[in-house]
This record gives C-alpha cells, sequence and structure tokens, in this order.
C-alpha cells in the first residue's frame, strides 16, 4: 500500500466537498478523479500532496513515497537557464558522474584493486539510475512540449507564465515520483502532444493520480476510476467508457428495484387491509405492518438535473453551400498556410492540428476579425452566423447574466430570458451576478445562452468545451447533436470531436487537408483501429405454478415460514451496506444490491404463493 485515505472528510465555509470516503494508491495503478466542478477533486488533489489537510479521517503513506504535484514544482531562482532547472532533476545521479571523474584522473596514477572496485560500483550505479540517457531524456520531453533544443539555454523569467508551467511540467515527469499526481494535465495542449502524454502516462512506471475533463484521456489511461457525487465517492474497476457502461446499469437497475419495491409495499399494504381484521389472520397482517415500517426505501433516481439543457435550432434552412473556401492565406504578419475546403449543409467539420499552426487564426479570419493574406472566402445563400469566441471577450464585466442577455434580445419578455437562463443553470437570484463575478464555465454557459436565442444555421466554435466539466460536456454533445444546422469547430477534445464531427479539416506543418470523414474513420485511415461491440444480455421470467392438490393450511405456515426468513435475510444483507468493505467497494455494492434484488424476487414469488393458496382455502371453506 502506497497511500491510503480511510473515512476522509473535507468542507469549506460549511459546505461539505465529501464524507467517510476510502480512497487508495496500492501499486502502480492509474486512477482518475472525476465529478462535476465544484465536487473536490483539486481539493482532494491538494490533501495527497500534502497542501491541505483532511477534516477528519486517517491517511496512512508509506515511509519511502514520493509525491509529486505539479503545483510543488516552482522555481527558487528564474534567473537559472532550463537546463540547470532539468538537470536539478538529476541532481543525485549527475553527483555520481563527478565522482567518477575524479576517481578516472585518480587511476592514472594508481591502479589499487579498491579504487577499481569503486569506480565499478559507480559505474553500475549510475548506469541504473539513466545516468547514460539523462540528456536525451531531458531534450525528448523538453521537446515533445513544443519547446526547441535551443530553449534549454534560456533563462526561466524570459518564459512567459503558460510556457513556465509547461517547462513545470517537464521538471515533474523527469523527477518520476512514486505517485504522480497530474490536475488537468491536456489543458493548452494540442492533440499531437496530448496523444504523446497520454502514451507517456501509460507507460509510466509507478502511480499516477489524475483529475481531467478530457474523456479520451481518462479512458484511454485510467485503469481505475474513483467518482465524487453528492459528497460520497465511489471506486469503479475500468476505463471511462467501463464507468459509463455500470453507471448507467446501475441507474436502470435502481429505478427498477423502485419499481419493484413499489408495487411490493401496495401489494403488502392490500394484504394488510384485507387481512388485519380477521382474527387468525391477524398476527400475520401485523407482521407485515412491522415489515414495512423496518422497510429501507429506496430512493426514486428522478433526481433533479444538475446539467444545462439547450436546444439549438436554425432560424431559417439557408443554402445548401454553406462555405466555399479558397486557397485562403490565414495569418498575422506572416501566412501560417493557405486552406481550401467546401462546407455543405449540415455537415460538422472539426478543424484540429497543432498549436500555434493556424487553426484560431482561420476561425478569426472566416469571421473577418483578423484580415486574410490572400485567397477568398464565399458565404452560401442566407446564411446566418452564431460565433463562440474561445476567449469569452464578447461580453459587458458591468452587465448582470440577465442584462447581458436582454441587452441583445430587447424584443424578448423577462419570463422568456429568464426560462432561457434557466435551461444552463441559471435560475434564482444566479441572473442578477455581473459578468465580472462569473467562473470561465458560467461564462461558456452564458455564450451558449446567446447562440442559442440567435439561432443561426452555421455555429462557428472555437473550443467550445474549454471550462466545462464532464457533465457540462456531454450536455453540450447531446444538444448539438441535434441541431439541425451546419458547424466548424476547433477543439482539442477527442471525445467531443468523436461524436459530432461529420469532416476533418487538419492544419499542421504540412498544410491543410481536408478528410470528408468522421473522426473515428479518419483515425482509422491514418492509423488503423478495431472496434468491438458487446452483445446485448437478455433476461428470462419463470412463471410460477401452483400445486393443485395440496394441504393449503400446512402450506400456507411453511411459506409464512419461508417469508420471515426470507425478510430476516433481506434486512441482513441491508445491514452491510453500512459495511465499509462494501459502500467503499463499487463492485461490492453491486454484488450486494443484486443479492438483495434476488432475495426481494424471491420474497415476491413466494407472497404470491401465499395469496393463491390463501384464496384456494377460503374457497374450500365456503
Amino acid at each position: 500500500m502506497k497511500y491510503q485515505i480511510n473515512k476522509g472528510s473535507k468542507g469549506f465555509g460549511g459546505n461539505l466537498l465529501f464524507e467517510n470516503i476510502q480512497f487508495e494508491v496500492r501499486n502502480n495503478e492509474k486512477i482518475a478523479i472525476i465529478g462535476n466542478n465544484g465536487c473536490g477533486k483539486t481539493t482532494l488533489m491538494k490533501i495527497i500532496a500534502n497542501e491541505e489537510e483532511l477534516d477528519s479521517g486517517i491517511i496512512h503513506k508509506a515511509n519511502d513515497c514520493r509525491i509529486g504535484y505539479l503545483a510543488q514544482t516552482t522555481f527558487t531562482n528564474e534567473e537559472n537557464s532550463v537546463q540547470e532547472e532539468l538537470n536539478a532533476v538529476f541532481q543525485n545521479v549527475l553527483e555520481l558522474k563527478i565522482r567518477l571523474e575524479e576517481i578516472y584522473k585518480k587511476m592514472e596514477n594508481d591502479h589499487s584493486e579498491s579504487l577499481l572496485n569503486e569506480y565499478a560500483a559507480l559505474q553500475h550505479a549510475f548506469e541504473d539510475r539513466g545516468g547514460y540517457t539523462i540528456q536525451s531524456d531531458i531534450e525528448t520531453m523538453f521537446t515533445k512540449f513544443g519547446f526547441s533544443i535551443d530553449d534549454l539555454n534560456r533563462k526561466i523569467s524570459t518564459f512567459s507564465g503558460g510556457q513556465r508551467t509547461r517547462i513545470a511540467f517537464v521538471k515533474l515527469l523527469l523527477s518520476a515520483p512514486d505517485i504522480l499526481l497530474l490536475d488537468e494535465p491536456t489543458n493548452h495542449l494540442d492533440l499531437e502532444t496530448i496523444e504523446w502524454l497520454e502514451n507517456y502516462v501509460k507507460r509510466y512506471p509507478k502511480a499516477v493520480v489524475l483529475v481531467s475533463h478530457d474523456r479520451t484521456f481518462i479512458n484511454n489511461v485510467a485503469e481505475e476510476i474513483y467518482e465524487i457525487e453528492f459528497g460520497v465517492m465511489r471506486h469503479y474497476v475500468g476505463n471511462y467508457d467501463t464507468f459509463l457502461k455500470i453507471k448507467e446499469n446501475d441507474i436502470e437497475r435502481q429505478k427498477s428495484a423502485y419499481a419493484r419495491q413499489q408495487k411490493e409495499i401496495e401489494r403488502i399494504e392490500a394484504l394488510i387491509e384485507k387481512f388485519r381484521y380477521k382474527k387468525n389472520k391477524a398476527a400475520f397482517a401485523q407482521s407485515k405492518i412491522k415489515y414495512l415500517e423496518r422497510m429501507e426505501k429506496i430512493e426514486d433516481v428522478n433526481a433533479p438535473q444538475r446539467s444545462f439543457k439547450a436546444h439549438f435550432q436554425s432560424r431559417i434552412r439557408g443554402g445548401k453551400r454553406v462555405l466555399e473556401v479558397s486557397d485562403l492565406a490565414i495569418g498575422y504578419d506572416h501566412v501560417l498556410c493557405q486552406v481550401s475546403f467546401e462546407i455543405m449543409q449540415q455537415e460538422r467539420v472539426a478543424v484540429i492540428g497543432p498549436n500555434g499552426k493556424g487553426k484560431s487564426t482561420l476561425i478569426k479570419t472566416i469571421m473577418d476579425l483578423i484580415p486574410s493574406l490572400g485567397g477568398e472566402k464565399l458565404l452560401g445563400h442566407q446564411i446566418e452566423i452564431g460565433y463562440f469566441d474561445q476567449d469569452l471577450a464578447q461580453f459587458n464585466s458591468c452587465n448582470t447574466i440577465l442584462e447581458e442577455v436582454w441587452n441583445e434580445y430587447p424584443d424578448m419578455t423577462r419570463s422568456e430570458i429568464r426560462t432561457a437562463l434557466g435551461c444552463f443553470l441559471f435560475t434564482g437570484d444566479d441572473v442578477f451576478k455581473t459578468i465580472d463575478c462569473l467562473s470561465g464555465g458560467e461564462k461558456v454557459r452564458l455564450s451558449l445562452v446567446k447562440l442559442m436565442l440567435k439561432q443561426p444555421n452555421f455555429l462557428i466554435m472555437d473550443e467550445p468545451t474549454n471550462h466545462l466539466d464532464l457533465a457540462g460536456k456531454e450536455a453540450l454533445e447531446k444538444s448539438l447533436s441535434e441541431y439541425d444546422g451546419t458547424m466548424l469547430f476547433v477543439s482539442h477534445d477527442r471525445y467531443f470531436i468523436n461524436k459530432l464531427a461529420t469532416a476533418i479539416l487538419v492544419i499542421d506543418e504540412n498544410g491543410a487537408s481536408f478528410y470528408k470523414m468522421n473522426y473515428q474513420d479518419y483515425l482509422d485511415h491514418m492509423k488503423g483501429i478495431e472496434v468491438k461491440t458487446q452483445k446485448p444480455i437478455k433476461q428470462s421470467h419463470e412463471k410460477i405454478e401452483p400445486k393443485k392438490s395440496v394441504n393449503y393450511s400446512k402450506e400456507i405456515k411453511k411459506l409464512e415460514k419461508m417469508i420471515d426468513a426470507k425478510e430476516t435475510q433481506i434486512e441482513e444483507l441491508r445491514e452491510l451496506r453500512f459495511d465499509p468493505e462494501y459502500y467503499h467497494d463499487y463492485q461490492k455494492m453491486a454484488q450486494l444490491d443484486e443479492k438483495i434484488d434476488d432475495v426481494n424476487n424471491e420474497i415476491e414469488n413466494l407472497m404470491m404463493k401465499w395469496e393463491e393458496y390463501n384464496e384456494c382455502l377460503e374457497n374450500e371453506n365456503r
């Protein structure tokens, strides 16, 4: 066991983030922590990194376990060169190198066996710790994050804030801690770097704990998932797709269990009403009353919707040819590349490629925010554009949310504006918050409100999923998948691209290439990826036939004993839900719930038989 949190709880300002959580890193697992914004994911990462403390609970950490967290990787002297900073990671190994050089010089005059043995031992240690590949490791890692070899000689102070963060990330990865903590590691990285990092993390020989909204990254890296929801943490074994299937099946199973229990309650209440005033059945009716009182009620899963619900729809259909671009030269002071493509009605084109090659520049050129450097672009007949800017700069920071939308759509009533805002989770007094107080995610949702109300037939979007949590991304995907218009969008979110794109425009160092295929087909074309499907599991239900010739009085007593035994069994099983062995392990809890469902079904069948035999006994006595 490298690290464990037992019954951990944490809150801020009276708001509970999570309670009685169980979290552990046993060996070299790749673990993802997921949940909606504000659920406590980053706080948990800081607790693991020893930057925050639990309100209650116990932490066990192996004595020799080194934990690395990006926020901990700081530069004490920004006048150091990048090479000096990255060399510091290998200080112990480089000291071995200095010692080796010293002994080598001594060996010119001293040929003693002891000196030769010391040199051999140091050389073995130096090689074992990767001493001979330190510089190539540094250069490989550094260049993968978009830097040049020459940048190694620059001072840290000469880089921008974002570049310094990436250098800190390189330093963290090179330090190779026993538990590597990554909080949103794919932010501001292009697809090529994300894919490289993904493969690096998968092959990382030690444990990784990550927080990310990049579902493809989680899916391809994570072997275990911990979800924080409503203050509770649940553990799932498998990647993101497995988590979604288990969660969906669990919701369906809970719905089914809730429906069965409601049916069971109705039947038992009917039996109580039927037999409670009959002298010979009063005791049985009383036992059913107590059983209902003890019954643990299953919650209905029709919980309040926490993700937004948008309905994007075109005001007018527009022409079949939406946009035609011919040798369009894009750039600022020089041409980045020339682009030619054509977008037809209802196509959804994803623009992908490395950072700095012109993706956002293309969008801004099409929107006439920057001038083209040559070529031409032509919009089709009656094409109305709705634009989403990744910089979210189109707001008046002094406005309230309500004013921001109402000023743009003055003909709408206050009620209509509030209804639209409510679709994007702006309810109650939220609408009176000023723009400058909004988080990135809230600004994205506000931009989407305005886009929805505009009803364009051509959506042009630059990184629309930035700042959205998993639930927000899934809600946006669902809304846009039902949109009847055309889309051109830039995104680094592979999951989002895969869900929506019908064509791919790649802008890279080789120029621009247009593929009339969806993202999965594009990947198949470039790499070849096999897709597996699962067959649905069929369930069967047996119908129980009552015996025709029986001693009904005797059989009724037997059934009552069997029902009592099963009810005792189900109470014992329900008690196990409060055992940490079960409520901290999602798979065990799921198996326990299945057992409870099975016993409930047995009770239901026994009760049906009991009712039938009582009917038969009453008929015999008439």
